[in-house]
């Protein structure tokens, strides 16, 4: 057996040359010398269920429905890694007897080799049994490509034949010399040509589970042939998953017993140097498993998370990361209960988002996304709403109460937003919107029912001619009087919002907004215009009937430029005043009549307006003009619809 092994272990570059050919696409794999069997002493089949690879509870192991590997499983993973717990079933199987003490390092390279023994067992499970099985399937039934096989199992036949051939027989021929070769470090240090192909196998592991899962839905001759072998002995009532998984977890568990090892060797060992180099290049091998441990279930998560939300274009991006997520109240400005609301924190955006009534697909509909960026978050201090928090995002502002079941974490979901929006000071105290962020962030809204006057004029409220308003700039609850303004605000895209008389001024810069400074003494104080440049239709009309009191039987009649969709009608042409104002959207424009081919009329549900013009050719241009108005048409340019007298 050792001269047989000699003979195949000539040369570690030899190996490389032979593992790079098997690797090429299209070579038919080779079957190793070695069969793991278990009459075959130091290659026996690892037990049929080890604690460090049990299932997670609830979950069946049998049945036709082969299982993936879970967030839960992928999460303990690491802390089992990590503490050690792995180790519990993995100890050697003979013991010194009474009296004998072997030394400690020797007992971790026992360990080391029993673990190798059944890994290799696992590798052979994985090349020569699923790997093998699913190629013949391939070739005899073309129910699925063989190129589907080889990409999932990517470059598995190298990664058993380099343990079964070299790492494993070198392991049991150094432990049998130990007596005069007490030393692992330079076979360990062997392995650092070979790490790249576990590189290779981790990088390409995401994609084997997506085309593990696809095929398994869409070839019943592929899942057949996967849950014949998950049924047998040799797989341990393991799905091909969690067998796959495996040499995700052995660099890992290689850096753990060499660390022990290393901390057990005497200061004057001869294996301390040796050792000590070939831990250091296990290390940085071990953090890129690690690391792609985390990133499968970071993955794993966003997706589950995606699709509560309906899988929107414009949210789904690999590159976020899930921070927290959980139910919250949404304290409304201006009804009295809470509404049930749900929040998703990434790290670049919040989502503010409505539980659907009926959750087919998508649970969540996203009303908010809120920048991180610049995002402030506060306590408040609100005696009727307990637990609340202020976010202050450019997008929006919320008031928002932890929820019942979420009270007990209200200080950690504080310290998460305040984690992640909080700036280099760690300053996350804002009183109230500052007047440099006015129109740039979304400001806090004061509730109704905090007020009782106008914030800005004093003036109290009333249901009928004095509502409630708020600028959307400061948040304030003001009048309509002082409420009348239009100011573009660049959190909501520059597009015009209402906004407050001191808002406005700080805005645009002006006192009074340009060309409306008698529009706040009413919609009928709009100044005459007597110019083709102002006007798209201007010209005196009789006023026919009594529908015009006492208005006179001539006015001077205008449909103004910038206000394209409303008759003026004027006493005169200089007056600053109309008497009447018309919104023609919507009305019926009927002209002329036999008795006199001059008049034409305005028409809508019981309103009945008669004019009459000078000459048919002047009716004929204002009935163009106000059927123009009526459907909604509006100039693009400066001489468009001209039809002034």
């Amino acid at each position: 057996m050792e001269g047989e092994s000699k003979e195949q272990l000539s040369s570690v570059s030899n190996l490389v040359t032979v593992f790079e050919n098997n690797r090429t696409p299209g070579a038919a794999p080779r079957v190793c010398k070695l069969e793991i069997e278990h009459h075959r002493p130091g290659c026996r089949a690892p037990p049929a269920a080890e604690p460090w690879k049990g299932p997670n509870p609830g979950e069946t192991l049998e049945g036709p429905e082969p299982r993936t590997v879970s967030r839960r499983y992928l999460s303990s993973l690491k802390n089992k890694l990590s503490s050690g717990a792995w180790r519990k079933s993995c100890q050697p199987g003979t013991h010194p007897g009474p009296g004998t003490q072997e030394p400690e390092e020797k007992k971790i390279v026992q360990e080391l080799l029993e673990t190798e023994k059944a890994y290799v067992a696992r590798l052979h499970l994985l090349d020569q049994v699923f790997f093998q099985e699913l190629l013949t399937e391939a070739r005899a039934s073309k129910a699925f490509p063989e190129d589907v096989v080889r990409l999932i199992f990517s470059n598995i036949s190298s990664i058993y034949q380099f343990h079964a051939q070299f790492f494993l027989p070198e392991l049991q021929r150094r432990l049998d010399e130990w007596t005069t070769t007490p030393r692992i470090g330079d076979v360990i240090q062997k392995l650092a040509p070979f790490l790249k192909m576990y590189s290779e196998y981790v990088k390409n592991f995401e994609r084997a589970m997506e085309l593990l899962a696809t095929w398994t839905d869409k070839s019943a001759p592929f899942q057949e042939t996967i849950t014949r072998i998950q049924g047998s002995e040799a797989s341990g009532s393991l799905t091909l998953q969690h067998h796959m998984l495996e040499p995700v977890q052995r660099i890992p568990r290689y850096e753990l017993l060499l660390r022990e090892y290393v901390q057990k060797l005497p200061a004057q060992a001869p294996d301390q140097a040796d050792a000590q180099k070939a831990l250091d290049v296990i290390f940085s091998a071990a953090q890129h498993s690690n690391a792609a441990i985390a990133e499968m279930e970071r993955l794993q998560d966003l997706w589950d998370v995606y699709q509560r939300l309906g899988l929107e274009d414009d949210i789904v991006d690999p590159s976020n990361t899930l921070l927290r997520e959980g139910p919250v109240l949404k304290i409304s400005f201006r009804r009295s209960d809470p509404m049930e609301r749900y929040l998703f924190l990434f790290n670049n955006m919040l989502l503010y988002c409505v539980p659907k009534v009926i959750q087919v697909g998508a649970q969540f509909q996203v009303r908010t996304r809120i920048d991180v960026a610049r995002m402030k978050v506060r306590e408040l201090t609100d005696g009727e709403f307990p637990h609340s928090f202020l976010v202050s995002g450019k997008q929006r502002t919320l008031e928002l109460q932890a929820c019942q079941a979420a009270i007990d974490q209200i200080e950690k979901r504080n310290e998460t937003f305040k984690a992640a929006v909080q700036g280099p000071e760690g300053d996350t105290q804002e009183p109230e919107l500052q007047s440099g962020e006015l129109g740039l962030r979304a400001p806090q809204w004061v509730r109704d029912k905090m007020v009782t006057m106008c914030m800005r004029c004093r003036e109290p409220f009333n249901a009928l001619t004095r509502r409630r308003h708020h600028c959307r700039a400061c948040g304030y609850v003001v009048c309509a009087k002082c409420s009348d303004y239009r100011a573009e605000l660049r959190y909501d895209g520059n597009r015009p919002n209402r906004v407050c008389l001191h808002c406005f001024t700080f805005l645009t810069g002006n006192v009074l907004p340009e060309n409306k400074e008698d529009k706040r003494r009413g919609i009928l104080e709009k100044e005459s215009t007597t110019g083709s440049e102002q006007s798209l239709m201007c010209s005196f009309l009789q006023l026919v009937g009594d529908k015009w009191g006492k208005s006179g039987p001539r006015g001077w009649c205008v449909i103004p430029r910038d206000d394209p969709l409303v008759l003026y009608v004027y006493a005169a042409p200089q007056d600053m005043r109309a008497h009447t104002s018309i919104p023609l959207l919507g009305y019926q424009v009927t002209a002329g009549t036999q008795a006199d081919p001059r008049v034409f009329q305005l028409q809508q549900s019981g309103q009945l307006y008669t004019f009459k013009a000078e000459t048919e050719e002047l009716r004929d241009r204002w009935v163009k003009a106000m059927e123009r108005a009526a459907s909604g048409w509006s100039p693009r340019g400066p001489n468009d619809g001209d039809l002034s007298d």
